[in-house]
């Protein structure tokens, strides 16, 4: 045991004289130029090791012994490959050099060489990690595993006492368990642990285990059980119902796999139910056909099942067939959503002449309210307020809820003053914040865009005590190596619960380290103080605006386009190819180079100004493709130019409806993001009263038959 490593550096640290403050404070590393051509496709790799390793640790080794440590960093590199082909030997050997060595990540190297052996640990080690690494972002996340496998143990003793130290307290397992102790300990937590386990989408063994305890106890009932498993099957989790429908123990294995492999042969196989454990497994089946085919859902619905199953489960089936045809954009989905609602309430008056309305997953919610903004008669604004009253809380206070329940209060107030009134106040409640739905909001009121102020200098003494920040370095250090994932959460760790002054320095200092991702993502956390020129980041800038108006495209655009492409990583690869700053795919490249005749080969995919240039040009392209608009285009872009085609039929809408209505989550974020950043660009780029409306464009709908056909060729 190594008693106080984990906090030498901090407390040695303090003894830094008022010139080396001065000169930390002062220090900033040199930029590549702005005006240079890129050459090799690692260049930001290169200058964030060069600048960090070459600058960075001089400076700190008058700073913190520690960090004089002269341990060769391919050790670190190493043992994390050894981690991850679980080669224990090794690593114990990795670890044993990295303490000796007093390498700066050591703790790194313990963390992972515990983390393999965790099965075999007990409690005395384990405690003896938490001392050595006291505070450290690797003893709460080590805590986390430990704790999981403590639950898996039942070592409910230990368990309670480590637990209250979980200071992140952010794994739903985790919870689960701790909810399980409470059980135990007579306390009552029957709507907690119900609301723990619904959020949970993945099957796993605490919330299992929660579960099954509580059934036992009679504080969860079958329908409690049946209910989980229609959540699961609504999220595409089938491995998460049949582990759900399991603690019920009459459910036969081969029929819940028929059920969910192959549902239209489970359906043809039943006839009418004769029991409610019958109607549930139909009505699984009908959700799980919906999720492929909603079409064939509602054929089934129409001319057998819903005439033969209860009303509550019917409603459950047509709101799933609503969900999907939503995600299909199909103009039917909001009538499924309200045949739904009218089976379900009907149930509820037979029952006990209540009239509530189905309890359905956020997810879905959220698409009752998308079918509802784009019927082809034009929104239907008590649905999409019944809908999103319906949400839990937390949903209901995202910016997206909160606008389109004003909107929805607005459509339906026919000239009264207090739902005008409430509408009003949920704009404000909004208005100002850095997002799609902010912008809107305050354009809304009829207010201007505001610009905040740039905070004031940061002192010396602020940039001090960031730059002699143990655990900032140590992020730094992680980065530098190639372990983004492990630097990313060991950096947010330690932000969390900076007040904004410590976090404008921390994110200055990624900026002068090109760090942009960590800088733009630490930024992103102040909350009265902000600095734009931080959040929305500029590097490049003559090359980008240059080639942006060569291109013929607004450079704000760009500059929001890549801020959520690549965070300006020039060599940036996406899990499934994309590459550079504007995230390229090979063949797009290949063939945008072709069309404008540019000499190309592959490695030149991740060069600054080949990629900028070919990457403005398909982005102009689809944009002629779509009539010029930036949404439809952001989603081209991101999703492929043939799905915006798609999206585009069906009624007009306005683009905040359109671009709320993309099916896919990962898309829809991007458009808002994209838009909502060029906004920000615009400013910074010296127009002081940008209009986010005029960025949005006019009404989306169907391609204007008097208008040139579609591209087919774009990729």
């Amino acid at each position: 045991m190594i008693k106080g490593v984990g906090s030498k550096p901090l407390k040695q640290a303090q003894h830094v004289t008022q010139t080396q403050e001065t000169q930390l404070a002062k220090y900033k590393p040199r930029r590549a130029s702005a005006h240079s051509k890129n050459n090799s496709s690692s260049v930001y790799r290169q200058a964030f090791i060069g600048a960090y390793s070459a600058c960075l640790m001089a400076i700190l080794s008058a700073v913190s012994p520690v960090v004089q440590a002269q341990a060769d960093d391919d050790l670190i590199v190493n043992a994390r490959e050894a981690f991850r082909k679980r080669d224990q030997g090794r690593l114990s050997a990795a670890r044993q050099t990295a303490l000796a060595s007093m390498h700066p990540l050591r703790m790194w190297v313990d963390y992972w060489d515990h983390n393999a052996r965790i099965s075999e640990l007990e409690v005395p080690e384990v405690e003896e990690f938490y001392v050595r690494w006291k505070d450290s972002y690797v003893e709460d996340r080590f805590r986390n595993d430990w704790l999981l496998e403590l639950g898996r143990r039942s070592e409910w003793k230990a368990f309670a006492i480590d637990h209250p130290r979980f200071r992140l307290n952010d794994d739903r397992e985790v919870t689960c368990y701790a909810l399980l102790i409470q059980q135990q300990q007579g306390q009552a937590v029957r709507n907690t642990a119900l609301a723990a386990w619904l959020a949970q989408p993945d099957a796993d063994t605490g919330c299992l285990s929660m579960a099954g305890k509580l059934l036992e106890a009679k504080m969860f009932t079958e329908d409690d059980i049946w209910r989980k498993a229609r959540f699961a099957i609504s999220a595409n989790r089938p491995k998460a119902a049949r582990q759900a429908l399991a603690l019920l123990g009459d459910v036969e294995n081969q029929s819940l796999n028929t059920l969910i492999d192959s549902p239209a042969r489970f359906l043809l196989r039943k006839g009418v139910p004769h029991n409610r454990l019958q109607a549930e497994l139909a009505t699984l089946a009908l959700m799980r056909m919906a999720t492929n085919d909603p079409d064939a859902a509602a054929t089934q619905l129409n001319e057998r099942w819903e005439h033969r199953l209860p009303k509550d489960l019917s409603a459950w089936a047509w709101a799933m067939v609503g969900k999907q045809s939503g995600i299909n954009l199909a103009p039917e989905s909001h009538d499924h959503f309200l045949r739904a609602s009218a089976l379900f309430q009907a149930s509820q008056r037979a029952q006990d002449g209540s009239s509530k309305e189905l309890d359905l997953p956020d997810e879905t919610l959220a698409w009752k309210v998308r079918a509802a903004l784009r019927t082809p008669q034009g929104p239907k604004w008590r649905q999409v307020q019944m809908a999103i009253a319906s949400m839990n809380p937390t949903q209901q206070r995202e910016p997206a809820w909160v606008y389109w329940k004003a909107r929805a209060l607005q459509g339906q107030a026919n000239g009264q003053t207090e739902p005008l009134s409430v509408a009003r106040e949920l704009l404000e409640s909004i208005a100002g914040q850095f997002n799609f739905y902010g912008l809107i909001a305050t354009e809304d009121l009829g207010r201007t865009i505001p610009i905040p102020p740039k905070p004031s200098p940061l002192t010396a003494e602020e940039r001090a005590q960031t730059v002699r920040n143990p655990a900032l370095n140590r992020a730094l250090k992680l980065m530098s190596l190639g372990l983004r994932s492990e630097g990313d959460r060991e950096w947010s760790f330690t932000v969390r619960g900076m007040n904004d002054r410590q976090l404008l320095a921390a994110a200055q200092w990624a900026c002068d380290l090109e760090a942009w991702k960590t800088c733009i993502n630490t930024s992103d956390r102040t909350k009265v103080e902000v600095d734009l020129t931080q959040r929305f980041p500029m590097p490049f800038r003559n090359e980008v605006t240059a080639q942006a108006r060569e291109t013929g495209i607004d450079p704000a655009y760009v500059y929001g386009l890549i801020r959520q492409e690549s965070r300006f990583i020039m060599d940036a690869r996406s899990s499934v190819g994309a590459s550079g700053l504007m995230q390229l795919m090979p063949a797009t490249a290949r063939w945008t180079a072709k069309r404008i005749d540019l000499p190309y080969s592959p490695k030149l995919i991740t060069d600054r100004d080949t990629n900028l240039k070919l990457g403005t040009t398909y982005l102009k392209l689809v944009m002629n493709d779509l009539g010029g608009s930036q949404a439809m285009a952001a989603a081209a872009y991101n999703a492929g130019p043939g799905r915006p085609r798609r999206w585009r039929e069906g009624p007009i809408l306005e683009v905040a409806a359109w671009a709320e209505c993309i099916p896919f989550n990962e898309t829809r974020d991007y458009v808002k993001k994209v838009l909502s950043n060029a906004t920000y660009y615009d400013i910074l780029l010296g127009n002081k009263q940008p209009s986010f409306k005029a960025r949005l464009g006019p009404p989306i709908g169907p391609r204007d038959p008097d208008t040139s056909a579609a591209d087919q060729a774009l990729p």
